[in-house]
């Protein structure tokens, strides 16, 4: 039969279990990073004694040469404050990258848990798919390595960016007003997504030894019983 067979048997075993795993930590991934949004702020004080507060917001997908300070009209600091200073790089490769590959694979552990749950029969019953799952898992655990270590790489010049480099703004630097970083980042969700991934590599890494039980590489099918009738050819000298 190759119908649908509901058994929440694998689900308890390692193959199964750990592929609920890796759809919740998918979920994490995607959503620490892709749903960020944050500011950085500057904090004035001029030659005539006028304090203010500049700020620039910048979120997901991080393409921060779009984002702006905020130029209150009543800034009287400097004529050369009256310009529009954006944020410096452009992360949106990396950014998008991991959040996307965690959204396909989110989407994969669903369909994997489909089969191991409903169609397990078929699953164990062709060498094919357990086979594909393997080469599959072997994949993803190497992109989530390569996603990941691109990530981390930007969130730190995105820090870089937003941070103390601040003050190298032109303003900053060739008049007489007096700036100082206002540290108001909450950069935790970015922190803990770049965790999340090496997790990620952790989980599908491990689970790539239970796939490979289930194929054909550790477990070759047994030979075909002699019909009977028709006894095996004997050597002879």
């Amino acid at each position: 039969m190759s119908g649908l067979q509901i058994n929440l048997g694998p689900v308890k075993e390692p193959l199964g279990f750990i592929k609920v795993l890796e759809w919740i930590f998918a979920i994490f991934a995607f959503a620490t990073c892709g749903g960020y949004s944050g500011k950085t702020s500057l904090n004035l004080t001029c030659g005539n004694g006028t304090n203010a507060s500049l700020q620039a917001n910048f979120a997901y997908p991080f393409r921060l040469h779009q984002s702006s300070f905020d130029n209150p009209s009543s800034l009287q600091c400097s004529r050369v404050w009256n310009m529009t200073y954006y944020l410096v790089g452009d992360f949106s490769s990396p950014a998008q990258f991991y959040v996307t590959f965690a959204v396909f694979v989110f989407l994969y552990c669903m369909a994997a848990l489909v089969l191991y749950v409903g169609f397990l029969h078929l699953y164990r019953g062709t060498g094919k798919l357990p086979m594909l799952d393997f080469v599959i898992t072997l994949v993803v655990s190497f992109l989530w390595l390569v996603s990941t270590s691109a990530w981390a790489k930007a969130l730190t010049d995105i820090k870089t960016s937003t941070g103390q480099s601040l003050l190298e703004l032109q303003p900053c630097v060739n008049t007489k007003s007096l700036c100082q970083f206002n540290d108001i980042r909450s950069l935790g969700s970015l922190n803990v997504s770049v965790v999340i991934g090496f997790l990620n590599l952790i989980l599908w890494a491990g689970n790539a030894w239970f796939v490979y039980k289930e194929t054909n590489l550790h477990n070759p099918p047994a030979a075909a019983p002699p019909t009977p009738g028709n006894p095996p050819p004997h050597s002879g000298m």
